[in-house]
């Protein structure tokens, strides 16, 4: 690889950490791991050809182009989520998995695959990662970190906000959204 493909590798890498939290070769290998698939498998429950997932993972490209793509590894990441924690066996995640491949991103199926409360709301970790991409969606975490700096001095519950649901990991955020529950 030539120092402009190297470059262009970082970058795409970069920006997927922007919008996606981390660069998708590791998230997508944690998938792999923690769902005992290989990456054919994976390109097929998301919904991918396998060169596109392998472009993803390597940095030859930067952003997933479907929606329901992205909302796929949304719901692989929760379920890989509940198959550590032991809610979910492996049996159970081979059938949801075929759930997810059938998806077409739409809201029918999250209602039947994500963990919800006794009043049927979202899990707080499924609200927070919307907050967070939809942040992510309009402005890279350094801009965000930016626009939280000037807020600092006159709204600082404002800018504490954006700094962890915008450039945040999840775990904050979700620690950060329970602390303010009523």
């Amino acid at each position: 690889m030539d120092a402009a493909q190297q470059e262009a590798t970082a970058r795409a890498r970069e920006l997927q950490r922007n919008w996606y939290g981390e660069p998708l070769g590791a998230l997508f290998r944690k998938l792999i791991d923690d769902l005992g698939l290989n990456q054919a498998r994976l390109a097929g429950v998301l919904g991918l050809s396998a060169p596109m997932l392998s472009q993803l993972m390597s940095g030859q490209r930067a952003k997933i182009g479907n929606p329901a793509v992205v909302q796929r590894v949304q719901l692989l990441q929760e379920l890989a989520s509940q198959v550590a924690d032991g809610s979910v066996s492996a049996a159970e995640a081979t059938e949801r998995m075929d759930e997810i491949k059938r998806s077409q991103g739409g809201s029918v199926l999250s209602n039947t695959t994500q963990t919800t409360s006794g009043s049927g709301a979202p899990t707080v970790k499924r609200v927070v990662r919307e907050i967070q991409s939809l942040l992510r969606s309009v402005a890279a975490a350094g801009d965000i970190i930016d626009a939280a700096d000037t807020l600092a001095p006159t709204h600082p519950e404002l800018a504490e906000f954006l700094r962890v649901y915008g450039a945040g990991r999840t775990s904050d955020a979700v620690a950060h959204y329970q602390s303010h529950q009523s």
